[in-house]
C-alpha cells in the first residue's frame, strides 16, 4: 500500500490526501482539472515553434499569448527552452513544452503531492485532422497516460468542439475516437476514469450561441454514437454546455433540443469561466443557479458537474489580436475567489467538480506552479500575489478531501 504523505493544505489544515492513490472507478467525490497540454517550443522535437506562447508569429517582449509564466525552477535543463524574454537580473527566461515526457510526469507528481484527483485531457477537434498536430497530440496523450499510471491519478478524454465545422461533427470526432479505442486502447488504462461502470468521455462546446459552425442535431448524433455504438459506444458521456443551459438564455441557444441532448448524455457540465467576477456573484451563482441545475439533472437521472476557476485574464492574448482587455480582469483575491466557489458548490450538495484549469496560462486560470517573479519588459505577467506556487493545487486537493468526507467516500 502506498504510504500517505501529509501536507499543509491551502486552508491551513494538515491533511492526508497527498500521496493517496485515486480510485478511477467513479467521478463521485472528485475534482478533476482540465489539462490543455497544448504548449510547444522550438527544440522540443515537433517543429511547431512557440505554439500557444506566440501571438502573430512572435514570442518576444510585447508579443505573448500567455498571462502567466510557468515556474520552471524544478525542471531539468533538458526540459527548459530559452526565450527572448529576460528576468529582472538579465537572465534568460525559459518555458516548458507539453511534449516533454519528463515535464508532464512532473505535473502528475505535483498532482499526487497536492492531492489532486486527475485531469480531463483536452483534444481540440480541428487538430485531430492535421497529421503534424496529431503526432504532437499523441505524444502529449502518451505523457498523460504515463503520468496518470505512475502517480495513480485519474484521466479521461475531453473533445473540445471549438473551431469545428459541420463536417467535423460528428465525422472527425468519430474517426479520432475509433483510432483511440482501436489503436491506442485508452479505455483499457488502469487509471482511465470510469463512472457507473463505463469509461468517461467528454464533449465540450454544445449549445453556445456564438455562431458555431455545427448544429445541435449533429451534436446529438455524436453523443448517440458515443453512447450507443455497439463497438465504440458504451461510454459515460459528459457534455460541456453554456452556463445558462437550463433556462436557454444569455450565453445559450434558445433551442429545446439542447435539453434533449442533456437527457441523452450522462453528465452535464456548465461552463462558468468569466460568467461572474466577484464574491457576491459567486454567492448568487452557487445559491440560486447551480442548485437548480443540480435539481434538473437529478429529476432527469443525470449527474451535474459544476465548473470553478481561480481568476481570469487575457490582456496579452487580446492585445495580440488588437482587442483591448484588462489585465487581471477577474482577480484571484489571494485564493478567496476560488475558495468561495468550491465552498459554495460543496455546500449545496454537488457531488463532483471540474476545475478550470491545471495549465491554462493563456487565460490566467492555471492552478499549477506559476512564478511570482516573471520576466520583465513590454509584456506584463501575473503571478500568485506572493502566495506559494503550489497554493492553488493544495487548495483544490483539500477541497476534494472535504467533498469526499461530506459524501462519506473513503
Amino acid at each position: 500500500m502506498k504510504k500517505l504523505m501529509f501536507a499543509l493544505c491551502a486552508c491551513g489544515a494538515l491533511c492526508a490526501t497527498a500521496g493517496a492513490p485515486i480510485d478511477p472507478s467513479t467521478l463521485d467525490g472528485k475534482i478533476m482539472a482540465g489539462y490543455q497540454g497544448w504548449f510547444r517550443t522550438p527544440g522540443d522535437g515537433f517543429d511547431m515553434g512557440f505554439t500557444h506562447y506566440a501571438i502573430q508569429g512572435k514570442f518576444e517582449p510585447g508579443f505573448s499569448a500567455v498571462e502567466m509564466w510557468a515556474d520552471v525552477s524544478e525542471l531539468d535543463d533538458d526540459e527548459k527552452f530559452a526565450t527572448p524574454f529576460k528576468h529582472a537580473d538579465g537572465s534568460v527566461a525559459h518555458v516548458f513544452s507539453s511534449c516533454s515526457p519528463k515535464t508532464v510526469m512532473r505535473h502528475f507528481k505535483w498532482m499526487e503531492e497536492c492531492g489532486l484527483d486527475g485531469v480531463f485531457l483536452q483534444r481540440f477537434v480541428g487538430t485531430t485532422k492535421n497529421a503534424k498536430h496529431r503526432v504532437a497530440l499523441q505524444q502529449v496523450m502518451a505523457n498523460v497516460r504515463a503520468g496518470a499510471e505512475k502517480h495513480s491519478r485519474a484521466w479521461a478524454m475531453m473533445y473540445d468542439l471549438s473551431g469545428g465545422s459541420d463536417t467535423d461533427i460528428p465525422g472527425s470526432v468519430v474517426a479520432d475516437w475509433k483510432r483511440l479505442v482501436d489503436e491506442d486502447k485508452i479505455r483499457a488504462d488502469r487509471m482511465y476514469l470510469r463512472h457507473k461502470g463505463k469509461p468517461v468521455v467528454s464533449v465540450w462546446g454544445i449549445g453556445f450561441n456564438d455562431r458555431r459552425r455545427y448544429t445541435l442535431a449533429q451534436c446529438l448524433e455524436l453523443i448517440t454514437f458515443l453512447k450507443d455504438d455497439p463497438v465504440y459506444g458504451g461510454n459515460t458521456v459528459m457534455i460541456g454546455v453554456p452556463t445558462y443551459w437550463r433556462t436557454l438564455n444569455r450565453d445559450t441557444m434558445e433551442d429545446p433540443l439542447l435539453h434533449e441532448i442533456a437527457k441523452k448524455a450522462d453528465i452535464v457540465s456548465p461552463w462558468a469561466v468569466g460568467r461572474f467576477n466577484n464574491l457576491r456573484d459567486v454567492q448568487n451563482y452557487t445559491q440560486e443557479v447551480a442548485p437548480k441545475d443540480l435539481a434538473w439533472c437529478r429529476e432527469h437521472g443525470r449527474d451535474f458537474l459544476p465548473v470553478v476557476y481561480p481568476g481570469f485574464s487575457w490582456f496579452n492574448l487580446m492585445k495580440g489580436r488588437n482587442t483591448e482587455a484588462k489585465l487581471d480582469a477577474i482577480p484571484r483575491l489571494k485564493g478567496e475567489f476560488l475558495k468561495a466557489q468550491l465552498n459554495g458548490h460543496i455546500g449545496y450538495g454537488a457531488t463532483m467538480i471540474y476545475q478550470a484549469m491545471f495549465d491554462e496560462i493563456d487565460e490566467g486560470t492555471a492552478i499549477f506552479k506559476v512564478t511570482n517573479t516573471p520576466p520583465v519588459g513590454d509584456s506584463p505577467f501575473l503571478g500568485y500575489e506572493g502566495l506559494p506556487t503550489d497554493f492553488y493545487m493544495k487548495m483544490v486537493g483539500d477541497a476534494a478531501r472535504r467533498l469526499r468526507e461530506k459524501l462519506k467516500i473513503k
